[in-house]
């Protein structure tokens, strides 16, 4: 047991993200972590009601009864993306940290706003994006040298949960931000189509990333799909890896660098044992853990020591400038295609 002082948390937005954080939030209590979990707001009261039950916390209508009566100093913002600016500003004008789910804003004024509130009120302020707590991208991380080529598949079957968003804003933004900190180089051309199926905005989307590096990313995210998929492939200089973010699994095919000259100088076509015994498999060791546990443990620190985030609000808005660009792209191709009876359906 901690001999911590407990941070006092809550959770604003009883939706499905919100109730996730909210049983997290719970369970680390639970196993002895230092942390109170003090109530859940929603302006939907029964859903409010429903999850403040079911973890036995109070239940909040508006935020000033959040902060007056739960007196949480750090909260989770799980609310519709266009009240990420409002719920949060109005935190941190309280002295309470945030954690903003993803995406960080609607725009990008709002995330620089968000940026600047953070600092002016010296709250630690961090962005949602859990997937870069998911072992199977931390376990991915030292094995990076210099990746050429991705192919990323996010797909999902359809829910009415974030329609409010793009599927870009909505699953693909998971991916962007971690391929960004994957190559670290600037985009150089996007290539994007995407359409609306089962709602007014897009439901799948394909996206191709040419970078200075001069490394090519594709990305495939649909909210329509039949079966759900997360996974990333990447090539690097005489290496392949393999992601699947869904069983925190990687998989790494290196080939012996030193070996190739010499099997290829061979005047006939090598044979295939020969190929094969190049290839040395690997899986590094991933210690299991749930993304968005690791997220609030790594919050929470973050909150109790008065340090940076790991994933900070620079981090967020840098997802959604490509994120962003990559919705401007499809409305541009959509003209060019001549889609726009498909759009404004």
């Amino acid at each position: 047991m901690s001999t911590q002082p407990p941070i006092r948390v809550a959770v604003a937005g009883a939706g499905a993200f919100g109730r996730n954080h909210a049983r997290v939030y719970h369970e680390l209590r639970q196993q002895g972590e230092p942390v109170v979990f003090t109530g859940v707001l929603d302006t939907n009261a029964a859903r409010a009601r429903q999850v403040a039950e079911e973890f036995a916390v109070p239940a909040f209508g508006t935020l000033e009864e959040l902060i007056q009566a739960a007196r949480p100093q750090a909260v989770s913002v799980a609310v519709p993306t266009a009240a990420h600016l409002p719920v949060a500003r109005a935190l941190m004008d309280a002295g309470i940290d945030v954690l903003i789910e993803k995406p960080l804003a609607r725009t990008l004024a709002e995330a620089d706003e968000l940026i600047g509130l953070a600092e002016t009120r010296r709250r630690i302020a961090q962005t949602g994006h859990l997937e870069r707590f998911n072992p199977a991208v931390r376990a991915t991380l030292p094995l990076l040298t210099r990746p050429m080529f991705f192919e990323v598949h996010r797909l999902s079957p359809f829910s009415p949960r974030a329609l409010d968003v793009d599927v870009i804003l909505d699953l693909m933004i998971h991916d962007l931000d971690i391929v960004l900190s994957f190559v670290d180089s600037r985009v150089k051309e996007i290539r994007a189509v995407g359409l609306p199926i089962l709602s007014r905005r897009v439901d799948i989307a394909n996206v191709r990333l040419e970078f200075e590096s001069g490394c090519v990313a594709n990305f495939t995210a649909s909210r329509v799909s039949t079966e759900r998929v997360r996974k990333m492939r990447f090539f690097q200089p005489y290496q392949y890896v393999s992601l699947d973010y869904t069983r925190q699994d990687v998989l790494v095919l290196t080939v012996d660098a030193a070996a190739v000259p010499g099997v290829m100088a061979n005047s006939s076509a090598p044979a295939p044992e020969t190929l094969n015994g190049l290839i040395k498999p690997y899986k590094p060791r991933v210690e299991p853990e749930e993304p968005l546990r690791a997220e609030l443990r790594s919050f929470l620190a973050a909150v109790r020591q008065r340090t940076p985030p790991l994933i900070s609000l620079q981090h967020g808005r840098r997802a959604l400038v490509l994120a962003l660009d990559i919705v401007s792209a499809i409305s541009q191709h959509a003209r060019q295609a001549q889609l726009e009876s498909i759009w404004s359906r």
